[in-house]
């Protein structure tokens, strides 16, 4: 991908991490310029998300059943995926975020 690319969809890359919102905003923002970089980083931010509230929802039901309220430190999942997919968003890399980058693929 070339430097021009990735600094023209760096933004909105950016506002993918932000919040299950801004990857709804970014997607929309992204639809009339069709770029390669964001288009990336949209759907590394949609598999940190949609992880991290599938992790949640299974996290408090081990806690009920379990009572080791240890577990609910799990819901960060989605957060922590987040943060590693936004910081190679802002350094402008294409690397794909650990564990659930390849799902969808």
């Amino acid at each position: 991908m070339d430097h021009t690319t990735i600094e023209e969809g760096k933004t909105m890359a950016i506002i993918s991490y932000l919040t299950l919102i801004g990857t709804l905003i970014a997607y929309i923002m992204n639809s009339s310029k069709h770029n390669e970089f964001a288009k990336f980083h949209i759907g590394q931010a949609l598999r940190a998300w949609l992880t991290g509230i599938v992790v949640s929802i299974l996290a408090s039901i081990l806690v009920s059943a379990t009572g080791v309220g240890i577990l609910m430190y799990l819901q960060y999942t989605g957060l922590i995926l987040a943060i590693l997919g936004l910081m190679n968003a802002i350094n402008g890399r294409v690397e794909k975020i650990p564990l659930v980058g390849d799902i969808g693929s």
